[in-house]
């Protein structure tokens, strides 16, 4: 605990100022992989500022070159690490055959979409995989012209963990984006309607900035009220029974599949260099930046 009596978090960035709860991922040195204590600080930054009075949004970056550069998969096969992580089911039964990993992401970032507080992220550099499916699950999203958004495991290792894709963007580019793993630039995310807007890399800070003065002044019980009305539609049209069953093909491709699991093992056993360089070696690397 800190002097003030509120919690200290191992890897992330507190802080309010001008009604603006800041959640800043802090693990510039892998690009803010998203390690078990990642998702667990970001988590409870969030139900944080969901608490208090002072706050009307909440604003998640990276610090370092990247927002987020997707799951650590250094640790994710850990099963002590699994195991501390919040609502694991340790029963021998349950354990492995129901891919807690894949539903725990989905219960983590669901925590931004179900917050009665708008969440913002400001994306640049990279945002691939898990930090994908974080900017996806903000409310409002902007991001740096240059921003390299994409989920290369697709190629080879699983499908996503959070199946957001259909959610965000037409049936033509979510098709185009998980069939593919391609990356696309922020610049053309911001034309698919993917993200809200995009700015020069050297502009965002400012832009957000600009864009967070209107969002600040708005009194924060009309925007829980649309927010929570926006959400409604998309729930009713079966957002959030879709994203609850993402565990189901994640765990069939991991593993029902023919050749599954090859892939995890040299994600787990080496770099995620090394893990992509493996999902890439049969691709034709198009990315489009």
């Amino acid at each position: 605990m800190s002097d003030s009596g509120q919690p200290n978090y191992a890897t992330v960035l507190y802080g309010v100022e001008d009604r603006v709860a800041t959640v800043t991922l802090n693990r510039p040195e892998v690009r803010n992989a998203l390690s078990f204590q990642l998702r667990s600080d970001i988590v409870a930054g969030l139900r944080r500022a969901e608490q208090d009075p002072n706050v009307s949004l909440v604003l998640i970056k990276g610090a370092g070159t990247s927002f987020c550069s997707g799951y650590d998969l250094r640790v994710s096969g850990l099963v002590e690490e699994r195991r501390k992580h919040e609502g694991w089911v340790s029963d021998d039964n349950l354990e492995d055959w129901t891919d807690q990993f894949s539903r725990g992401c989905v219960r983590d970032w669901l925590t931004l979409w179900d917050l009665l507080k708008p969440v913002v992220a400001q994306v640049h550099g990279n945002s691939l995989a898990g930090g994908l499916e974080i900017m996806s699950m903000a409310d409002i999203v902007f991001v740096a012209d240059d921003a390299r958004l994409g989920y290369p495991p697709m190629r080879g290792l699983s499908t996503p963990d959070a199946a957001v894709f259909p959610w965000k963007m037409s049936m033509a580019h979510a098709k185009y984006i998980q069939l593919t793993g391609n990356s696309i630039t922020g610049k053309q995310a911001a034309e698919w309607g993917w993200v809200a807007k995009s700015f020069p890399a050297e502009d965002l800070e400012a832009e957000v900035g600009r864009e967070l003065h209107v969002l600040r002044n708005i009194d924060p019980s009309i925007l829980a009220a649309n927010k929570m009305s926006l959400n409604h539609a998309y729930e009713v049209m079966g957002m959030k029974t879709h994203l609850n069953q993402s565990w189901v093909w994640h765990f069939l491709s991991n593993w029902a599949r023919a050749r599954s699991g090859s892939g995890e093992g040299v994600a787990q056993d080496r770099t995620m260099r090394d893990a992509l360089e493996w999902m890439n070696r049969a691709a034709n690397e198009v990315d489009l930046i």
